[in-house]
């Protein structure tokens, strides 16, 4: 199936994106369209799962746990290895995908599906490393004469619930690390992204992966719900929103959770840094997929005396990035993932324009597409400032105390990760103790990220680490095992 589903298609022609329920591709029965944000028109439709289908595959994830988690580390590692493989070989397929159903530029997609291959291959290692410990009980006089091991023992079944701005390299972050600790997974994919998704799936199945290893099951909000909620589900792993992550954790209760919901990033511009270069950086990492990333670059505080000089560079590169076709390898910026999103990116600019800041370009959109906006000196209340706006506009506003930005930067709900440009090592130092994020990135943005090291982030942002080795961890239960009688230790008692 992997020929069909993510083959080039004509212009007209819509990819069909099937559920795996039970070890089978179903087509049959209500489908639900997704519509195109930059050609306007359907380019995917995703079958749309019933309550009969839940429950075959609950009953399927809970058998098909037992098998998966016979497979060795060896194996697991063998299947993820020949998914990179596999995926390096459609990654031009997998980027038309993205920019049909989310109009993110093929650059862009490119990128992720290199990223979806490099995922695969440390998820790999990480099921090789899976072990456990000898437990030092002789050191206590009550373990004398006994032994103690550990080992990571698979959950069982783990939910995947994927958002739509990276779907398939998190659906590989999530998905793969749950296979590598020898887990089923299910997983509910977001409904703007259905045949990329798929095609993640479908990718590890033609590298060997079992069929007990995964299901995919398309549907709205009610079919999230209901995983959440179902026993035989034991680890959730979501990215998403504030609101949808909690409503997860009501429907979940008491089930392990690693959620990563989200920030309004800051990166803070010293006096002494480069200022043409931070420019550059953050033009290029507050527009890419359309600002839609929960690193992406959202405020800039930049020290009051290169301000200006920092708001022209990045003026000017911003006015430099190509607005058009996704699928035109020279497009920057594509669109937004539909037209309330890209709404809101213009009301929130016009808002904080209206309360005194200044649109040094950019402000407007062309239906889902936001021509890539730069707003000086916003008003600190202006929601621009204060929510995930979660799309093509970067704020910049001045500062004057290194303390007093920092404490800028936390003045916030979220704290996902920052960046920051500057060359002084106790600033630097201060930053990385006194921010409230989960990581910091220095000379560079906020959104950078490398996929073998830990991701997450505190308050509003969440909880839980996404990176394979930290997610085998989630993924993964301790259990132990107490020899009463046999030691590998001394077992004498010591003599007064």
């Amino acid at each position: 199936m992997l020929d069909n589903l993510i083959r080039t298609p004509p212009p007209a022609e819509v990819v069909e994106a099937p559920s795996l329920v039970a070890g089978q591709w179903v087509t049959a029965g209500p489908h639900a369209d997704r519509i195109g944000p930059w050609v306007r028109g359907v380019v995917s439709t995703a079958h749309q799962v019933d309550q009969q289908d839940l429950e075959a595959a609950l009953t399927y994830a809970r058998s098909g746990a037992r098998q998966v988690a016979r497979m060795s580390p060896a194996a697991r590692a063998a299947v993820l290895e020949r998914a990179a493989v596999v995926t390096t070989a459609h990654r031009d397929r997998i980027a038309r995908l993205l920019a049909l159903e989310l109009g993110k530029p093929v650059r862009d997609g490119l990128g992720e599906a290199d990223r979806v291959a490099d995922t695969f291959t440390v998820s790999a290692a990480e099921a090789r490393r899976i072990g456990g410990e000898v437990l030092p009980v002789a050191g206590f006089a009550r373990g004398v004469g006994n032994t103690a091991f550990t080992h990571r023992a698979p959950v069982g079944v783990a939910l995947a619930i994927t958002p739509f701005n990276a779907p398939a390299n998190l659906l590989a972050h999530k998905l793969a690390a749950a296979f590598a600790a020898g887990n089923t997974t299910i997983v509910k994919p977001p409904p703007q992204a259905p045949a990329a998704s798929a095609a993640v799936v479908e990718i590890l199945l033609e590298a060997g992966l079992p069929p007990e290893a995964v299901q995919l099951l398309h549907g709205d909000g009610s079919v999230g719900a209901a995983l959440c909620a179902a026993p035989e589900v034991g680890v959730i792993s979501f990215t998403g929103s504030v609101a949808t992550g909690a409503a997860v954790a009501r429907a979940a209760g008491a089930k392990r959770l690693v959620m990563e919901l989200g920030g309004n990033a800051a990166t803070i511009v010293c006096e002494d840094a480069d200022i043409a270069a931070a420019a550059r950086v953050c033009a290029a990492t507050g527009y890419s997929n359309s600002g839609q990333s929960c690193i992406s670059v959202q405020r800039v505080y930049v020290h009051h005396g290169r301000y200006d000089e920092f708001v022209s560079a990045l003026t000017d590169a911003v006015r430099r990035l190509r607005l058009g076709d996704p699928l035109d390898p020279a497009t920057d910026i594509g669109s937004m993932v539909d037209d309330d999103a890209a709404q809101r990116v213009v009301t929130w600019a016009a808002e904080a324009a209206a309360a005194g800041a200044t649109i040094t370009t950019g402000g407007d959109r062309d239906g889902a597409t936001v021509a890539p906006t730069v707003v000086a000196s916003p008003p600190p209340d202006a929601r621009l400032v204060r929510e995930e706006v979660f799309g093509a506009a970067v704020s910049v506003l001045p500062y004057d105390d290194f303390d007093d930005v920092v404490a800028a930067c936390n003045d916030s709900r979220y704290g996902l990760q920052a960046g920051l440009f500057t060359y002084d090592i106790r600033r630097i130092l201060t930053a990385w103790r006194e921010l409230e994020v989960g990581g910091l990135v220095v000379n560079g943005s906020s959104n950078f990220r490398l996929d073998h090291v830990p991701f997450g982030g505190v308050k509003d942002s969440g909880f839980g680490r996404e990176s394979p080795r930290w997610m085998v961890e989630d993924y993964t239960v301790v259990k132990t095992l107490l020899l009463r009688g046999m030691s590998l230790f001394g077992d004498q008692e010591g003599t007064r």
